[in-house]
């Protein structure tokens, strides 16, 4: 396989990193509204719009901010193109959370607006990363060297850790536990969303010591200090975890 794959048809050449970055849009909203409409969403239509704004908002300014922190070289050189090409799946996610947060507590909405986005998340994370893996060194999500042997020469002629493909299988087991989870016990209002968050940060911060990132001379990234923060916003998980589910 050759880096990055391109899908051809005729003269015609799309990156299939575009494909699939269009396609988790497309399809984790249509398993939102899918989700949405088999229960009784306590938080009215209007107010999901304004919360989703929030979540926009919040999600875009975290995802670039945190993107140009972790490469300290742009900061040098700062400019709104260098800001709009970095980004980052952690600082989404949490910039995300800030701006519904701030949004619900303005409208004055209590109930959890996470719960209903978490599958449809992890639909899209796992088709977005699966056009990460696609595209090879361009991406920039791939690991450090490794002999191990499913490492993969990305086109450089270098083998790597695929650390794409581990972030793909790590959201299927996460999928898969949830779901079992599910059967077994009532999830408490916003314990869905709360177990995704906590999950994935925890995945982030161990993952990211086999990623080429800049870490700074005490052993930690940007990315991994970030991780840290969201994790302490959730301590609750950690210190009262019998809160979060009963039995079905």
């Amino acid at each position: 396989m050759h880096f990055p794959v391109d899908l051809h048809i005729g003269k015609l050449s799309l990156p299939i990193h575009f494909i699939c970055e269009t396609l988790s849009y497309f399809i984790g909203y249509r398993c939102y509204s899918y989700l949405r409409r088999q229960v009784n969403d306590k938080i009215s239509d209007y107010n999901r719009l304004i919360i989703f704004v929030g979540a926009a908002a919040g999600a875009f300014l975290g995802s670039h901010l945190v993107g140009i922190l972790e490469n300290p070289e742009y900061l040098k050189q700062l400019s709104l193109y260098n800001f709009m090409a970095n980004k980052t799946i952690v600082g989404g996610l949490l910039g995300g959370l800030i701006g519904v947060e701030q949004v619900k507590k303005a409208i004055g909405v209590k109930a959890s607006s996470g719960d209903l986005m978490v599958y449809p998340l992890i639909v899209a994370m796992i088709i977005g990363r699966t056009g990460c893996f696609f595209a090879g060194l361009e991406d920039g999500t791939y690991g450090v060297a490794s002999t191990l042997p499913w490492a993969i020469n990305f086109g450089d002629g270098v083998y790597r850790h695929p650390t794409n493909l581990y972030e793909i299988l790590f959201w299927l087991m996460l999928l898969i536990a949830l779901l079992s989870l599910n059967k077994k016990y009532t999830f408490a209002d916003g314990a869905r969303f709360k177990m995704f968050m906590v999950s994935y940060l925890l995945f982030r911060f161990f993952i990211e010591f086999i990623k080429p990132a800049y870490f700074f001379s005490f052993g930690l990234s940007v990315i991994q200090l970030v991780c840290l923060g969201g994790l302490l916003y959730y301590y609750k998980v950690f210190t009262h975890p019998s809160k979060l589910i009963t039995y079905a």
